[in-house]
């Protein structure tokens, strides 16, 4: 690392423990059997932890300005109306933390390493007892995605809560006294907790293709849009082998958060046909599909569908003009109560086995109609009908998903992700 703040990749330590807190509370007596909480305490004692650490702002600049000079560096961020200062010092509070991670588990005697996402490998994975996230959530889903283990452990710390809310990760309280959350770890002050996550299995064609690293996208390839589009057209021209001679491929990546299959630039219309559970495939027309876990229900999905308070003012006059009611729409109180009655009701359990799943603006028309374009599933399978689709996983790796392709998305107990709840 060039600049400011250096720190080694590789040091001796000793502690291990498996860290982690939600934002929402889970009863654990009523979900044993969804999130698998201990009722007694837990005894962790790890020997090595794996770090991954993000790429701060100030190193990602910094490699896409190849400048060897600070004062180049400034310039480079000048020119885009970017604060030097601003993001120098974003990078200091990032590794500040990062180094009192460092400090904390050599005090515990514990090994480990230290890596950022272009080293972090399945061998360093498989090297770890735990794994520690240090960033915001956009590295703890970097993280769980290449964690297979089901008794894999992983705690997010987040090295900057003034700027990011890391809802997966610990909270602030101890991702700023890393040293207390290992106290109470170590001492078993903690439940595990298993987080429910996606597997997908594709069949046809571009199924066992490599997936394409959206973390990586920029630094490696700054113009790969246009290249895959390219890359699609020359499919077209080619002879290829017939779809249902392909064997299925369960792709290497769980998603945590949620599925996206959709046409790769948004302006165009998704096509594709679905279905859930036992139902009947039904072709339809959207924005785009997103299929979501537990964990992924206070997330993107749940900003596709809740609705602000100004909405349900709305509703309930046109109901009171319908229906002779007399609602409330002046109500303040009553409006902001209902909205969050409603917006609660998407959140659901995260060690709940099944899947929510929104249709992002469906087209409704003589052709086209979607009875129910929002809810739940434990088995749902969808056949492109795309020139340019993509299915993406966590919004960090992204598979082509063009005509004929099948993705079919379950989930099973044995790929959940391992965490904790610090008691």
């Amino acid at each position: 690392m060039k600049a400011v703040t250096k720190l080694p990749l590789r040091c001796v330590c000793s502690c291990y423990g498996r860290l982690f807190s939600v934002s929402s509370s889970v009863n654990c007596s009523e979900n044993s059997q969804r999130n698998e909480c201990t009722a007694s305490p837990p005894k962790f004692k790890p020997k090595r932890a794996l770090v991954l650490t993000k790429m701060s702002r100030y190193e990602y600049e910094k490699k896409m300005c190849q400048s060897e000079t600070e004062e180049g560096l400034q310039r480079y961020l000048a020119e885009r109306g970017s604060d030097y200062e601003g993001v120098l010092i974003r990078h200091n509070i990032h590794h500040s933390n990062l180094k009192e991670v460092k400090e904390t588990l050599e005090k515990e005697g514990i090994e480990m390493e230290i890596v950022q996402r272009f080293e972090y490998t399945p061998d360093a994975i498989q090297w770890a007892d735990i794994v520690l996230s240090a960033g915001g959530d956009g590295t703890f889903l970097l993280a769980a995605s290449k964690i297979k283990d089901r008794s894999k452990p992983l705690v997010g710390i987040n090295t900057d809560p003034a700027r990011s809310e890391g809802y997966l990760c610990l909270p602030t309280k101890f991702s700023l006294r890393v040293s207390d959350a290992l106290e109470r770890f170590l001492a078993g002050k903690f439940k595990w907790m298993w987080r429910q996550r996606i597997r997908t299995t594709m069949t046809g064609q571009h199924a066992n293709d490599e997936p394409l690293e959206l973390h990586n996208q920029e630094l490696q390839y700054p113009e790969h849009r246009f290249m895959e589009h390219v890359a699609e057209h020359e499919m077209y021209k080619q002879s290829s082998e017939s779809a249902s001679d392909l064997p299925p491929r369960v792709l290497p990546v769980l998603a945590l958060n949620e599925v996206f299959i959709g046409e790769c630039l948004s302006a165009r219309v998704s096509y594709f046909e679905f279905s859930t559970d036992d139902s009947i495939s039904v072709k339809q027309k959207s924005s785009g599909l997103t299929v979501c876990t537990g964990t992924g229900s206070s997330s993107w999905s749940f900003n596709i569908n809740h609705i602000p308070k100004e909405s349900v003012k709305e509703i309930l006059k046109i109901t009171n003009e319908i229906a002779n009611c007399s609602c409330h729409i002046d109500s303040e109180a009553v409006l902001r109560k209902i909205a969050s009655e409603f917006n609660n009701s998407l959140r659901f359990d995260p060690g709940e086995a099944r899947m929510a799943y929104t249709m992002r603006d469906p087209v409704m028309n003589g052709i086209y109609h979607v009875a129910v374009p929002r809810g739940f599933a434990n088995r749902m399978t969808i056949r492109s009908r795309m020139w340019d689709g993509c299915l993406a996983i966590d919004g960090g790796v992204s598979f082509k998903f063009n005509d004929g392709a099948i993705a079919t998305l379950e989930v099973f107990s044995e790929d959940a992700l391992q965490t904790v709840m610090l008691t």
